[in-house]
């Protein structure tokens, strides 16, 4: 083997060696790439994750507070209340009310209660249909007689001083004879006692009114109607609600009737009253204090059903902040990146004799071996000598423009 067969052979050797290194170099460096890729979209991932998990609790915490007409509604257990029904599962079943006046069975005598006996037993052999038998305990609410009995107490009070106004004028013109004063003193003192009995009892009322323990127990017939009974035929709504109106009412009429023969009387509940008797069901703790007719006059129905949730208006609120911030940040953001961007080129072009002088030394330095080592030696040479003359007339340049100035300003 000749030398330069064994020239060549280590040649190939080291050059083998240096591309494996090269190669196992670049994987490491590659490797390095993707784990620092990694780490920078870890907290991304994170931050993101923590604002699902943040907007989910948020979902559930929202659909929580979130009450709707649905949902109270399915909660009562009735859609609404019209034509003096109460209107149940979308429109498939109503429900009339028949409040009934009950008697005092133990005040009876013997025959008047085997009378009211047989008449409710008629009255179960009557039935032909469905009822429920609802009882509701009350506290024994006075505000509404207490109101009658102020306005009656009001009129007599007025009248009594008109009468007595009227006999003092009488007494002072002298125009009436002995009898007719006498029969205007009855009536003015007739008149006084009533007002002092009248005072007595709104009194005893307003006191009486300060016992909740005062309880009163109504008594109702609840008559239901499907619409299933109809066999199967199609109506509209309107059509349905007439005809179960019209069941309805005829059902508790002839309940009515048959209920007379045992002394009991019954009325059919309007819509009001309905009302009042769902409002009681619902809210016992608070009736007593907080009527319905309150809650229809204060307009609560309204403002329950109408009125958004404070931290929903929060949120949004909040949202449209945060939307706005955004934006301000975005743009100071471009703003920046193109003033950063604005000087990188501006310091490239004050520098830009530098940065050819660079470029023109690493060229002459790649290509050493072809124009060889002293005419590369010799131009880096050349170039340092030309670098340096420009910095020293940069130099120049600069202390004469201070110069410059300095005379404008001492001029000045």
């Amino acid at each position: 083997m000749s030398e330069n067969d064994t020239i060549t052979q280590i040649l190939v050797t080291i050059l083998s060696v240096m591309i494996v290194i090269l190669v196992i170099l670049t994987l490491i460096f590659v490797a390095l790439k993707v784990k620092e890729k990694k780490n920078e979209k870890k907290p991304y991932k994170k931050e993101k994750n923590k604002k699902i998990a943040n907007d989910n609790k948020n979902k559930k915490t929202a659909k929580l507070k979130e009450y709707t007409k649905e949902s109270i509604m399915d909660f009562m257990e009735f859609e609404k209340i019209e034509d003096n029904m109460i209107v149940q599962k979308k429109g498939k079943r109503f429900l009339m009310a028949i409040e009934c006046q009950g008697v005092n069975y133990d005040l009876m005598s013997r025959v008047e209660k085997v009378a009211v006996e047989e008449g409710f037993q008629q009255f179960l052999n009557t039935l032909t249909h469905q009822i429920q038998i609802y009882i509701q305990t009350r506290s024994v609410n006075l505000e509404d007689s207490i109101s009658r009995y102020q306005k009656r107490v009001k009129e007599i009070e007025d009248n009594y001083r008109k009468m007595q106004f009227q006999y003092n004028s009488a007494m002072q013109a002298n125009t009436y004879n002995t009898e007719q004063k006498n029969q205007m003193e009855y009536e003015m003192t007739k008149q006084k006692n009533l007002l002092e009995y009248a005072t007595d009892l709104l009194n005893d009322t307003k006191q009486m009114s300060l016992n909740r323990n005062i309880l009163n127990k109504k008594y109702f017939i609840i008559v239901p109607y499907y619409f299933e009974e109809n066999n199967g035929e199609k109506y509209d709504y309107e059509e349905i609600k007439n005809i179960a109106f019209s069941e309805l009412y005829t059902k508790s009429q002839s309940i009515i009737r048959t209920l007379s023969a045992c002394s009991i009387s019954g009325k059919i509940l309007n819509s009001n009253e309905l009302v009042d008797l769902l409002y009681v069901a619902y809210n016992r703790d608070d009736s007593d204090l907080f009527s319905a007719k309150k809650a229809m006059r204060a307009g609560f129905e309204d403002m329950y059903s109408t009125a958004p949730d404070a931290l929903d208006k929060k949120m949004r609120l909040l949202d449209q902040q945060i939307e706005e911030k955004g934006k301000d940040i975005a743009e100071q953001a471009v703003s920046e990146a193109r003033t950063d961007k604005e000087l990188m080129l501006k310091l490239r072009e004050e520098n830009m004799q530098q940065y050819a002088y660079d470029f023109a030394e690493d060229l002459i330095e790649e290509n050493r071996n072809f124009v060889g080592n002293d005419i590369a030696e010799t131009a880096k040479a050349k170039i340092k000598r030309k670098r340096k003359e420009t910095e020293e007339g940069g130099i120049a340049n600069e202390n004469e423009q201070k110069k410059t100035r300095g005379r404008k300003a001492t001029t000045k």
